[in-house]
């Protein structure tokens, strides 16, 4: 039987700016912890926990070099990558140049300096994944 995710774990100087802007940017909430720490915050869609939330955990260091992961979006249905850029900018996030060249999406990091990218609209071969999987 395979493992189940938990929670992507993220290195944060402040896990609650961190988490707040996140869950913002995603439409997520915060998670409701019956026992506060200020050196963790999670987030989920729901704000309850659920499988695959993102913990953000406080570490003494600051980010030193490119993320060995990142987080891929695509802009909702009725958006577009335009209107999410202007979104993420105006939110606080940055644009990055890691070395990508001319490529259809945009690397941006976030307030801490961790690289994510915008792709281009939700191809509809997996918008219509996403349909058949909500409809059950």
């Amino acid at each position: 039987m395979p493992v189940v995710i938990s929670q992507l774990t993220i290195d944060a100087h402040d896990p609650d700016a961190q988490a707040r802007w996140w869950a913002g940017v995603l439409g997520w909430q915060l998670v409701e912890d019956p026992n506060p720490d200020d050196d963790e915050v999670e987030i989920s869609p729901s704000g309850q926990w659920e499988p695959a939330c993102w913990l953000f955990l406080r570490v003494p260091e600051t980010k030193t070099i490119k993320n060995r992961l990142h987080v891929d979006l695509r802009p909702a249905d009725g958006s577009s990558q335009d209107a999410e850029l202007e979104r993420l900018l105006a939110a606080g996030a940055t644009r990055v140049d890691i070395g990508q060249g001319d490529v259809p999406w945009h690397v941006l990091a976030d307030p801490e300096g961790n690289e994510f990218c915008l792709l281009k609209n939700t191809p509809a071969v997996l918008r219509e994944l996403i349909a058949q999987e909500s409809a059950g």
